[in-house]
């Protein structure tokens, strides 16, 4: 009786959430489609009868989330309501593209089939399954931005209910959400989702970070309730004297915003002062234009408060590549504190919160950033047509096209060109034609010839020089910051490549013959390993390119009388590199990856790799990694590196604790500013070594017109400790930042 009491009431809250998706459907401006609607719900809701999440509620329960977020967060009509109600029935049922496709139309189905996983692909048998994913996920995108809308809202639903999910698969889905799926949410215009994908990311990576930022917010709300009132005020009483009809919303810093601030500028809550911002929303009047209306209001707000003469940001003349519009300006409080106001209509409000499907819905009045959305589609086009066989490669690639804030560049003949900002002359060549970007020697930047690597700033006039016996240098990837540019240059040095590797068989084929030996695989996996390299291919590159001779130690390796001896891993002092050859290598097949690795102070010494990219300490928030050569190696959440392995490789991904008793030591670089006077340098050494009884490895400090700024390497045994040390550093008079170098 209980059990199907239980059935009776989750099928009233199945049908109560489809009712409110169809009434939130039908408030909207779209055309009433609700028959289609209503079919692909009953569909759905059969195909995944008697499934259930881990959450445990009816799995059907997931689709109508996604198509509810599509619908009242997103903005789209019957057709991607449809298509996320069926989103998972190809994957996890047996019904296929083509029943779609009978059922509901051409459209539907491929909406559906760009949703739906995949297995294999074009990287290879060591491929990543998610980037494979992904990259079909783009394919159909540039095809129909719906189907990349849909994901956002499947992603985002999937966030929500992360809490039910394995450790490991947090930090898997977690990082991956920051990684990819926060920057495409942000170039759509979706602010209000990628916010929430954000703070969601950090809270399950940082739990301790995100409440404690979350607890000082709170803290410190009724301060900004004082301080917003006292600031919008005359605002208001200005505004009404003009007749406009608005209102005004302030807008707190997200936690993940202000953490990331905290870990990028080192310093503390209390020294971010952009907290708040304000914003306000008007009404345009008649006849007038919006734009020039946003700068009516910004006027009437310079006779209130000073502006600050460098924080202008004009978003409505030249909107960004998203759509998005408005007009920011930064002004200076009575109570002495800056505060950013953002000036919007209606319309741009709207377009800012629900991104490119709002604009849709006003671009017979204004296609411009239509063009910028097609624009950066046919961008992710050209990167896919040339398949990189690297994931970690095409995931970067395609992040660096995701947070760009835009220049205005002129060509010789006055054309203009958007680039995102710090681009330079090398990227613009690529995106003009890419036999330019091949051949570039240089340019001249408003009639002045500069190098390559030249940063372009906006309003410069850009003419590109080529030379046909320009080639493409390896060199090249240091500076270009564009996703095309970037693609292009792998592309030619992958040709490249390949021409020394068929130079590299032919060579090896030659010695192998030669000494009468075979060229089995597992041969010739004995001279790249005895040389060092990562694979046969990078072998044949260096045979190709001469920078290795094959000789008599390699045939000495062929016939084993060379015997290696692997020493212990000694912890300290270790980089990544090193270690790989030394640590004890455990099979990933004997791991339950559900469990969470205890790093305790023995298994760091024999079992596991600390990486050397994020040097993580006990106490930080860690994860494992399990890599190609079956070492667990052991990287901080934060990582940019476990960033693209979570979103490249995420069933590697490891759950991870520290269990250590204070036993190991770690070097640990601390950064640290302040005002020069005599004794300082000696005080800060005394503190470290003699009140707290810590060893200093290092120490660099440089002093220039009265201020100094340096960094001390000392060992410590864990963050609290190294949280100690900051502490009691700042108590020294005139030091003004004590930050550990993350």
């Amino acid at each position: 009786m209980d059990d199907e009491k239980r059935i009776e009431k989750e099928e009233l809250e199945i049908t109560r959430a489809f009712q409110e998706i169809l009434d939130i459907y039908l408030a909207s401006q779209h055309r009433k489609k609700v028959e289609p609607i209503t079919k692909a719900f009953n569909f759905a809701r059969q195909a995944h009868k008697g499934v259930r999440r881990h959450s445990g509620e009816p799995y059907i329960m997931h689709p109508l989330a996604v198509a509810r977020i599509v619908c009242a967060e997103i903005g789209l009509g019957s057709t991607s309501i449809c298509a996320a109600l069926l989103h998972d029935v190809v994957e996890d049922t047996d019904y296929t593209v083509e029943d779609i496709r009978n059922l509901f139309g051409e459209k539907i189905a491929q909406i559906v089939e760009g949703l739906t996983k995949i297995s294999g692909g074009v990287f290879g048998m060591q491929a990543s399954e998610q980037a494979e994913n992904f990259k079909k996920l783009l394919l159909t995108m540039s095809e129909d931005i719906r189907v990349i809308l849909i994901k956002i809202a499947d992603r985002l639903h999937n966030m929500r209910t992360l809490e039910f999910m394995p450790v490991n698969k947090q930090y898997k889905i977690a990082g991956e959400t920051l990684y990819i799926y926060a920057p495409i949410a942000y170039r759509l215009g979706l602010s209000k989702i990628k916010t929430e994908l954000e703070n969601l990311s950090f809270r399950y990576e940082h739990p301790e970070e995100y409440a404690r930022i979350e607890k000082k917010i709170d803290k410190t709300q009724q301060e900004r309730d004082i301080l917003y009132n006292e600031f919008t005020s005359p605002i208001c009483s200005s505004l009404d004297k003009m007749g406009y009809k608005f209102y005004i919303i302030g807008r707190v810093k997200s936690p993940y915003s202000i953490w990331n601030k905290m870990q990028k500028k080192h310093i503390a809550f209390e020294d971010i002062y952009d907290i708040l911002a304000v914003r306000i929303i008007f009404t345009p009047r008649d006849g007038e234009d919006e734009n020039n209306e946003c700068f009516k209001i910004y006027n009437a707000l310079t006779k209130i408060y000073d502006a600050h003469p460098d924080r202008l940001r004009d978003w409505v003349n030249k909107p960004r590549a998203n759509g998005y519009r408005a007009l920011h300006a930064t002004f200076m409080s009575k109570r002495g504190e800056w505060i950013e106001v953002q000036i919007r209509s209606e319309r741009m409000n709207e377009v800012a919160e629900q991104g490119i499907a709002a604009h849709w819905k006003y671009k017979d009045n204004d296609n411009s950033a239509d063009g910028q959305l097609d624009n950066w589609l046919h961008t992710i086009k050209e990167i896919l047509d040339d398949p990189q066989p690297n994931a970690l490669d095409f995931l970067d690639t395609i992040k660096l096209n995701l947070y760009a804030t835009e220049i205005f560049v002129f060509t010789p003949k006055g054309e203009i060109k958007t680039m995102p900002q710090n681009c330079t002359a090398l990227d613009l060549a690529y995106r003009i034609h890419t036999f330019l970007g091949n051949h570039c020697i240089g340019a001249k930047v408003n009639h002045k010839l500069v190098p390559l690597n030249h940063v372009l700033q906006s309003g410069d006039q850009v003419e590109i020089l080529t030379s046909n016996s320009q080639h493409v240098d390896a060199n090249w990837l240091t500076f270009v910051t564009t996703a095309k540019a970037r693609a292009k240059i792998q592309a030619a040095l992958r040709r490249e490549q390949r021409i020394q590797q068929r130079k590299g068989e032919d060579i090896l084929n030659c010695f192998l013959e030669h000494e009468e030996l075979s060229n089995y695989s597992n041969n010739i996996e004995k001279i790249w390993k005895n040389r060092n390299l990562k694979n046969r291919e990078e072998l044949l590159e260096a045979l190709g390119n001469g920078t290795i001779v094959l000789g008599s130690e390699d045939k000495d390796a062929l016939l084993g009388n060379k015997r290696f001896k692997f020493p212990s891993f000694p912890f300290f002092g270790k980089s990544t590199k090193e270690t790989k050859k030394q640590v004890t290598a455990t099979q990933f097949d004997s791991i339950d990856s559900k469990q969470t690795l205890q790093l305790t102070d023995e298994n760091l010494h024999n079992s596991y790799i600390i990486a050397d990219c994020c040097h993580p300490i006990p106490g930080d928030d860690v994860l494992g990694y399990y890599d190609d050569e079956h070492h667990i190696v052991i990287h901080k959440r934060n990582c940019p590196v476990a960033d693209t392995l979570k979103s490249s490789h995420g069933n590697r991904i490891l759950a991870a604790n520290w269990d250590t008793h204070r036993a190991l030591t770690f070097q640990v670089p601390i950064l640290i500013k302040g005002i020069d006077g005599i004794g300082v340098l000696n005080e800060i050494t005394a503190t470290i070594s003699q009140q707290l009884n810590i060893g200093i490895q290092k120490l660099m400090i440089e002093s220039r017109d009265g201020i100094f700024e340096g960094t001390i390497w000392v060992n410590a045994h864990d963050v609290d400790e190294v949280r100690t040390i900051c502490d009691q550093l700042k108590k020294i008079k005139n030091i003004q930042t004590i930050a550990r170098i993350e």
